[in-house]
């Protein structure tokens, strides 16, 4: 019998079909399957595998770290470059992450939530997008608070300080000049602890000095317009160990240790950050976010190329929020590989990850068991899944995770597989669940009905915040950006009434807003009564951890980010509307923290 090229996929854990997630089976082109199993070195014909495909259970041993007890805390989540302050360069950094730790621990918060803090390109500092890193194991510098660092002083303050600081956008590329310029200068004096320094240089071994060097030669290639990117590169320079890249390490030596001076510092200022979360009380901390993913140009697949596969991008399925799927441009790790080296390339990330971390959001923590694969030249309606081995990667998650004491989040939210939570829960992977997402047929899902081991919130930096979800906005935008059809939209824009009434009487039979009450609210503007009661209503739920955004404690409208948008909305630049200085002094953080604290009160011990 011949076999076919789905046979043949599907025996090297390639799916010929799926089920997408209105249960509908979805058959990607015989094309698709071709090109994963030629980008993962698998013939088109040839011997079966030498192992049958993975399976979906929790590998045996030692599931993830959990503190003992029935916690129930809560926290705040921002996106570290929006918070605003009069004495930060127009983004949010290290420095006000010390203070916002002084502020929410202050009012009972036991952790604060990060957007990913990887390094992207500083030489494209118009590349934003936190979950489109270049490397996952370094730091952004653009966090350093340059103000912080021994033998700053005033003449180092940038001549525009006030124009990096009005805006209501992150201007990065002028950050960046103001930063990267103020820096050097400090560089040029040598680091203020020799001895440190060379230690951790040490200690991060080949890979730093890789990234190191990549971001010096990437400053070069985008002065001269090949870009920040190493496939733009000339050929001699694509390769870390060819003749011209060694000669380019040996002619610029100080631009190189320039960028490991970067990364130690960023460290040393990130681990500040920790201690003062510790200080004021938390006790978890950093919750850190570990994105899905890496660009196929940046310094991750420049320094060990073999781990990434090319030719594919990671994306998603099309769902009800896109029609036409995602494409995140990601390039993923080979599956093949970590099934040679069992997974140990993912633990050695994990154990970073999780080094300065209380908690760890895995983003699209499916990636474990599936990933969604788009080949180069196709669209994402055209993509399908590709299995990974599953028991090694939980089994080095859990190590690291013990190993520094860290709870970990799987963000679980999406087309989740039949059994992929069970298999969450049996290793203490927290769940992920959104006020939003979490319905029934007949409304939302109560609060007591949640599960104890996950996190909840009303929404994420995907999704509106609540003003702009209660106003509709959300709906617009999709349709405006043409990520839904206007038919779409409008069934969208009409199950929003039946969401806002089933949400307000919810409410109401909660107690926490009167029947009379709930009738005089419109689909305008939520007035702060309800914002405080909704926030107050989730957090009655037994689940473990609770966050609140910092949009909502500030009452932002706009969205953070607009998923399948690239130029065509202002995606991790918008800036909070209110300084660090003056957040806990205003109306609502004060009521919804207040809230959160009566819910969720702080255990004494």
């Amino acid at each position: 019998m011949t076999e076919t090229i789905e046979d043949r996929a599907a025996a090297f854990a390639i799916q010929p079909g799926y089920h997408a997630l209105g249960g509908a089976y979805v058959s990607p082109p015989a094309e698709t399957l071709l090109a994963l199993l030629t980008a993962f070195g698998i013939p088109a014909e040839g011997p079966p595998p030498r192992a049958a495909p993975p399976e979906m259970r929790a590998p045996e041993g030692e599931p993830c770290f959990l503190p003992e007890g029935g916690m129930r805390l809560w926290g705040i989540a921002a996106q570290l470059y929006q918070i605003r302050s009069a004495r930060n360069w127009g983004i949010g950094d290290f420095a006000d992450l010390c203070e916002l730790a002084r502020i929410a621990g202050a009012c009972g918060a036991d952790f604060i939530g990060l957007n990913p803090l990887h390094a992207l390109f500083l030489a494209n500092p118009s590349h934003t997008s936190p979950f489109s890193p270049s490397n996952r194991r370094f730091l952004n510098p653009l966090y350093i608070a340059v103000d912080r660092l021994p033998g700053y002083h005033h003449a180092l303050r940038p001549e525009n300080l006030s124009t990096l600081q009005e805006p209501d956008l992150v201007d990065y590329p002028a950050v960046a000049a103001a930063k990267i310029g103020a820096l050097r200068r400090l560089w040029l004096e040598g680091p203020d602890d020799p001895v440190a320094f060379d230690r951790f240089c040490a200690v991060e071994g080949d890979l730093l000095r890789r990234h190191a060097l990549f971001e010096a030669i990437s400053a070069r290639m985008a002065a001269e317009g090949h870009g920040a990117g190493w496939r733009g590169w000339p050929e001699e320079y694509h390769d870390p160990s060819s003749p011209a890249v060694t000669a380019f390490a040996d002619a610029h030596a100080e631009d190189v240790g320039f960028h490991l001076w970067l990364q130690w510092i960023a460290d040393r200022q990130l681990g500040e950050a920790r201690d003062a979360c510790r200080k004021a009380g938390m006790k978890i901390g950093l919750y850190l976010d570990f994105a899905v993913g890496e660009v196929p140009d940046g310094s991750s697949t420049w320094s060990d190329p073999s781990l990434a596969v090319p030719g594919l991008r990671i994306g998603a399925s099309p769902d009800w929020f896109n029609a036409q799927g995602q494409d995140w441009g990601l390039a993923p790790l080979s599956p093949v590989k970590l099934a040679d080296l069992r997974a140990a390339p993912f633990g050695a990330l994990m154990q970073d990850a999780t080094r300065r971390a209380g908690a760890l959001r895995i983003d699209h923590a499916m990636g474990v068991w599936q990933l969604f694969l788009i080949p180069d030249g196709m669209t994402a309606p055209e993509g399908t899944y590709a299995r990974y081995p599953i028991e090694d990667m939980l089994r080095e998650l859990a190590a690291a995770s013990r190993r520094n004491r860290t709870i970990i989040i799987g963000e679980d939210l999406g087309n989740v597989p039949d059994g992929f939570r069970d298999v969450m829960a049996q290793m203490n992977i927290l769940s992920y669940r959104i006020l939003l997402f979490e319905r029934h047929d007949h409304g939302y899902i109560a609060p007591e009905h949640y599960p104890q081991e996950a996190l909840v919130c009303l929404s994420t930096h995907d999704l509106p915040t609540f003003r702009g979800w209660w106003r509709g906005d959300d709906v617009v935008i999709r349709r405006d950006f043409r990520l839904i059809s206007e038919e779409a939209a409008r069934h969208q824009a009409d199950f929003r009434w039946t969401e806002r009434r089933q949400l307000l009487e919810d409410l109401a039979r909660a107690g926490l807003l009167g029947w009379d009450e709930i009738d005089r609210i419109g689909p305008e503007d939520p007035p702060e009564a309800l914002v405080v009661a909704v926030h107050r209503h989730l957090a009655r739920t037994p689940s473990r951890l609770f966050a609140v955004r910092i949009e909502d404690l500030a009452g932002e409208v706009a969205p953070v980010n607009v998923p399948s948008t690239v130029d065509e909305h202002p995606n991790w630049r918008r800036r909070l509307g209110v300084p660090l200085e003056d957040l806990a002094d205003t109306a609502l953080f004060r009521n919804i923290a207040g809230a959160l604290a009566a819910e969720r009160p702080r255990d004494p011990s």
